[in-house]
């Protein structure tokens, strides 16, 4: 039972990986030419933030009750944007200090020069 489970649940996460534009966005942004983008894509959360808030509304209108689920789910969404904006640039400024180091030490001279 345990395997079972085990294994439904590795095929959900990789078919959410995969197909989910969340999730395909957000490893975009993980990318190292995707860094950059990290701040602006925290906008991203305001339309998820919208649609939960509509959700919401409709609901306490009479609309059915598993409507939570989506609104959940897009709260979840609208999260994973807002919290990758300063990871992204975390990320950023700890690539640029380690590809600055490199540059400098390729500009280094590696010892002293040996005639034959």
């Amino acid at each position: 039972m345990l395997r079972l489970i085990w294994t439904i649940s590795v095929h959900l996460r990789t078919f959410m990986r995969r197909y989910t534009p969340t999730n395909t966005a957000l490893d975009a942004l993980r990318s190292r030419h995707g860094l950059k983008w990290g701040i602006p894509a925290m906008l991203i959360a305001i339309p998820y933030l919208s649609g939960a808030s509509i959700l919401t509304s409709l609901i306490d209108g009479g609309a059915p009750r598993w409507l939570y689920a989506v609104t959940l789910v897009l709260i979840w969404d609208a999260l994973k944007f807002i919290i990758m904006g300063p990871v992204s640039l975390v990320m950023l400024l700890r690539v640029r200090a380690t590809e600055s180091r490199q540059r400098r030490a390729l500009r280094r001279p590696v010892g002293p020069l040996v005639r034959l």
